[in-house]
């Protein structure tokens, strides 16, 4: 972990510069690559200051739905197959729509914002 600037603070820098000095001195393909890289950026530095918070929140959730530990990925593969195969009860239904609803909001907000408010 470095001091100032913040890995955060430099993918804003990167990012503005593409869009006030870049942006504008393109054009066609270049813009468009341009745009593509800006949303990259845009998203890295999201993911960089959501990403543990949703994991978090990701894994608790997952832990309460099954009352026991395990790893996020592990917990998720468990989701699935309960889906699959019909197995949750009325509690843990209710439970995986909330979890399911939650991380694809919190997965939006890295991805792309835009589209919660839509």
């Amino acid at each position: 972990m470095q001091d100032r600037p913040t890995a955060s603070e430099l993918l804003q820098a990167v990012g503005e510069f593409l869009e006030h000095d870049v942006l504008s001195a393109v054009e066609g393909r270049v813009a468009f690559l341009t745009k593509v890289a800006m949303n990259v950026v845009a998203t890295v530095r999201r993911e960089l200051e959501l990403g543990v918070q949703h994991d978090t929140a990701q894994r608790e959730r997952l832990v309460a739905l099954f009352n026991r530990d395990g790893t996020t990925a592990e917990l998720e593969r468990e989701l699935a197959a309960a889906i699959r195969s019909g197995a949750l009860t009325d509690r843990q239904h209710a439970a995986a729509v909330a979890h399911v609803t939650a991380t694809v909001r919190e997965k939006l907000e890295v991805a792309n914002p835009k589209y919660l408010s839509q």
